[in-house]
């Protein structure tokens, strides 16, 4: 077993008592290290992947995927802080924990600069393929709007099936056969002429009630009638006279009043 003499051991003050920080060589830390399945190797791993400040509420709610509870989390903080793996400093009740930084290679201004520019050259080069891909993804939806070669087909099966079903009942007519059977024809034509009828019936009850109304009326009879929500016929373009020219009557063109 590794022997490490008290000697070795220095103290850095930093401020009051609360804040100070030990520093411990690097053989002690290596001979001390934890094994990389506890839970003092995933904290220490997550605390110098974050490497800013860190609180055990903050860590644990990082760490659940690991089935780390909070009070084994606060003990490995505050083990690894003990043992000088990490910092921390006391704010009133509450520890903030920070990774060593002297693990860390601080980069000067050249290696900023460098590291700048090819920041600079990622990012043109990330905008380039997303262009790309974006011209890839506007193509391939264009192939998945077009019908494939087996949709291709079936349409034009279907199409070919309505024509010649079209071809043949333009036969029939052209033959005089009649479609519509006599006895069907007149039962539409009864209901028909019944709506008809009654539409008429309707619109001169309506007339003879509006004009009684109206007759002293002082009002605009425009104005009114916008006033009251009515409509005419002729202001939802319908005509009734339309509707009987559809009725035939020994050849005669049939008249409403």
């Amino acid at each position: 077993m590794l022997e490490v003499s008290l000697a070795k051991l220095h103290k850095v003050h930093r401020g009051s008592q609360k804040g100070s920080l030990w520093i411990f060589p690097r053989i002690f830390f290596d001979s001390m290290a934890p094994k990389s399945d506890t839970a003092e190797a995933i904290v220490l791993n997550f605390v110098n992947e974050q490497n800013r400040p860190l609180n055990a509420q903050s860590v644990a709610d990082s760490l659940q995927k690991f089935n780390l509870k909070k009070a084994a989390i606060q003990k490995a903080l505050d083990n690894l802080a003990d043992g000088g793996r990490i910092s921390f400093k006391e704010y009133g009740k509450q520890k903030i924990y920070i990774a060593k930084q002297d693990q860390f290679d601080i980069p000067n201004n050249e290696d900023l600069a460098r590291m700048k520019e090819e920041n600079a050259k990622l990012q043109e080069q990330l905008d380039e393929q997303k262009r790309a891909i974006g011209k890839v993804e506007g193509a391939i939806k264009i192939l998945q709007s077009n019908l494939t070669l087996e949709d291709i087909r079936q349409k034009e099966a279907q199409l070919r099936k309505e024509v010649n079903e079209m071809e043949d009942k333009l036969a029939k007519l052209r033959g005089g056969v009649t479609l519509v059977k006599v006895e069907d024809r007149k039962i539409v034509e009864e209901i028909y002429t019944e709506k008809v009828s009654q539409w008429r019936k309707r619109k001169r009850m309506f007339k003879d009630l509006w004009d009684a109304i109206t007759e002293n009326s002082p009002k605009d009879l425009k104005e009114f009638k916008e006033e009251l929500g009515i409509e005419y016929d002729e202001d939802v373009d319908v005509n009734l006279q339309s509707f009987c020219d559809l009725l035939q009557h020994d050849k005669k063109r049939a008249r409403c009043r």
